[in-house]
């Protein structure tokens, strides 16, 4: 993996999509250790965490999670996710949060040398070939030890590194013994 503190970094966290590779390989994320992590690697100028969020219930399960992001270095962009009743009537939520990803990448790509991307989603491929246009090198944060590959093919191709998150949980996996409240985890918002 190749990071260096010399390059202005931001990180870009799709919530979803880390939560469901995080979920298929069995471990829980540390945030504080994972902003740590990639503080002490790199000129981390910020770490932008999107998720969507439910209204329509008295209480999110991410409310603790969202809240300690806010407050604990994290730029956390969130909307209201979308409920409904699919054709076989079951209850379905659906809250993409690909465009504001892809729009404060763009925006603040004349302003970073390396943007980091945690996602597996095939729709990034397009913004990843953008930002490398305007001369930002980005990395892709996601697994293929997932049955299937959490990550797309083609997003995988067009990063200019891949990470594979599994090689570097280590750094920032929640340790059994850890005694501070675990946050909620984050929601399938698809």
């Amino acid at each position: 993996m190749r990071l260096s503190t010399q390059e202005r970094t931001a990180l870009f966290i799709d919530g979803a999509n880390l939560y469901a590779a995080t979920r298929s390989l069995s471990f829980d994320i540390d945030y504080r250790r994972l902003l740590d992590y990639f503080g002490t690697k790199t000129n981390l100028l910020r770490a932008y965490y999107y998720s969507a969020l439910l209204e329509t219930e008295d209480y999110s399960p991410l409310k603790p999670l969202t809240d300690w992001l806010a407050y604990n270095g994290y730029s956390l962009v969130t909307k209201p996710a979308k409920e409904f009743t699919d054709a076989q009537g079951r209850r379905r939520i659906k809250g993409n949060m690909d465009i504001e990803l892809a729009i404060d990448m763009l925006e603040l790509a004349p302003h970073m040398d390396h943007a980091i991307l945690f996602s597996g989603d095939s729709d990034f491929r397009r913004l990843a070939e953008a930002v490398q246009r305007k001369g930002v090198r980005v990395s892709v944060v996601s697994t293929i030890k997932t049955s299937p590959p959490m990550i797309a093919d083609e997003l995988r191709r067009q990063a200019d590194q891949y990470i594979e998150l599994a090689d570097i949980a280590v750094e920032f996996t929640r340790k059994p013994s850890d005694s501070r409240p675990r946050p909620a985890r984050d929601d399938d918002f698809a």
